[in-house]
């Protein structure tokens, strides 16, 4: 079966078919390209600052070098290289229905923001089940700095290997007046590698997850630490689930449309069938940008972080505390003795004082 890479681009079929081959019946008022282009910049411009943002507050702060932060760290990688190769290039080419870019980069955005996507959702479950071993099984080995790095390494070579075929199959062809960027066998298995499997995989660990967390009693003798390590627990689980029903429902449009179309390629001749299409793909891209947006509304240390990285704006100031989120573990710890030793010196000191004076 032959499928486009962008379902808007009509299919050989209708292009076969009399006066379709000598015009484009997709063309918009010079108002809605403008409309459809800020939208589009508006995802490219947010995802790369927002990403770009997330990786460095975890790379140059040690405190923020843990399992979980490593895979958002690839996670974020994976975003800004969808939203840098592949919004802008099949915008122009859902808009004008002609890809103008040859062959080469027909195969290329046919691979790796497919591999980017890959690498991306496969993170997102390997933090699921991390998540999983930390809250269900926490006397077995966690995951070291090492295996983390070797583990985001294979996410990529699977990713490379099933965005591969992709590639292979991606070709453009020619139907006067326009060209076509196609890739010539459709793959069922991709949007379930890509989408269902993970998801399921995402809702099952988390199901357990959010039942060991929420669903058992604590102690009402637990101590202050274990109050505050299921709290901070649930923060980082409440804080993933949010990213990955984000990702589902951004993502889920884009597939169903691809779906409809196999089965009724008439759909692709509706004169509306354009907004919709530039509609679902804003959507899906848009998944890109909303990561750094959630991990710093829900997540003291990142919203920290983005402080810091944002502390030249006017109107953004960076507290004492902020500056101490972020601190090294160690130096955390010291300071805020010292702090603490401060306040019981100075406690002290006016309380010894009141005494002499009313003896």
């Amino acid at each position: 079966m032959e499928v486009t890479s962008v379902p808007l681009s009509v299919t050989a079929d209708w292009l076969e078919d009399g006066n379709e081959t000598t015009g484009n019946q997709f063309q918009q008022p010079d108002w809605q390209v403008a409309l459809w282009a800020l939208a589009y910049s508006l995802i490219i411009l947010v995802s790369i600052t927002g990403n770009v943002t997330v990786i460095w507050i975890i790379l140059a702060h040690r405190r923020m070098r843990t399992v979980t932060n490593y895979f958002i760290v690839n996670l974020a990688f994976s975003d800004v290289s969808m939203a840098t190769f592949n919004t802008l290039f099949n915008f122009v080419y859902a808009l004008h229905n002609d890809w103008y870019f040859g062959l080469g980069y027909c195969r290329f955005q046919n691979f790796f923001p497919i591999t980017a996507m890959f690498s991306s959702i496969y993170s997102m479950a390997a933090i699921a089940v991390d998540r999983y071993m930390a809250i269900i099984h926490p006397l077995k080995p966690r995951l070291s700095s090492t295996s983390t790095k070797v583990v985001i390494a294979l996410i990529w070579i699977v990713a490379v290997l099933l965005a591969f075929p992709q590639c292979y199959y991606s070709v453009t062809r020619f139907y006067y007046p326009r060209t076509v960027c196609m890739v010539d066998c459709y793959q069922y298995a991709v949007i379930l590698l890509i989408y269902l499997l993970p998801l399921l995989v995402m809702l099952v660990t988390y199901s357990l997850v959010g039942r060991s967390l929420w669903g058992g009693h604590i102690p009402g003798e637990a101590s202050d630490h274990y109050h505050s390590q299921i709290t901070a627990k649930r923060k980082v689980v409440k804080m993933m689930v949010v990213v990955v029903v984000t990702f589902a429902l951004c993502w889920l449009p884009y597939h169903i449309y691809f779906i409809l179309g196999s089965f009724n390629r008439d759909i692709y001749k509706q004169h509306y069938i354009q907004q919709v299409y530039l509609a679902i793909f804003w959507l899906a891209m848009s998944s890109t940008m909303y990561n750094p947006i959630i991990y710093c509304c829900l997540n003291q240390r990142f919203r920290a972080g983005f402080r810091h990285a944002f502390a030249w704006c006017p109107f953004i100031k960076v507290s004492e505390e902020d500056k101490m989120e972020l601190q090294h573990t160690h130096t955390f710890r010291v300071l805020l003795q010292s702090s603490c030793t401060r306040t019981l010196h100075t406690n002290y000191s006016t309380r010894g004082g009141s005494s002499l004076h009313s003896d």
